[in-house]
């Protein structure tokens, strides 16, 4: 295991031969398989599992909740979401009445 010097890792439940690039920040309740790549900037938050073989580009925020299964490939700045009910173009009526000139 690798683990870059400029990187904010918290976590013991690393597995073997997995690299970690500066400026990561993983929380201490993570757990990150064996053989994985996780990319410079990226987050990690504490209910978060990451699978074997997993590689996480650079730029990627994984929230709590979040399941990596093995052999998986994420491309740079992906932002998971752990909200089930997102709200989508449900504008206040302010937004509606007013007029742009």
């Amino acid at each position: 295991m690798i683990i870059h010097k400029l990187s904010d890792v918290q976590t013991t439940n690393i597995g073997e031969d997995t690299t970690i690039w500066q400026f990561v920040v993983i929380l201490a309740g993570a757990v990150i398989g064996r053989n994985c790549n996780i990319c410079a900037n990226v987050l990690v938050e504490n209910d978060v599992i990451i699978g074997d073989n997993v590689t996480i580009k650079s730029g990627v925020y994984i929230w709590d909740g979040v399941i990596l299964e093995d052999n998986v490939f994420i491309g740079p700045c992906v932002a998971f979401t752990n909200d089930k009910y997102p709200r989508s173009k449900e504008y206040p009526n302010v937004f509606l009445n007013s007029r742009v000139m």
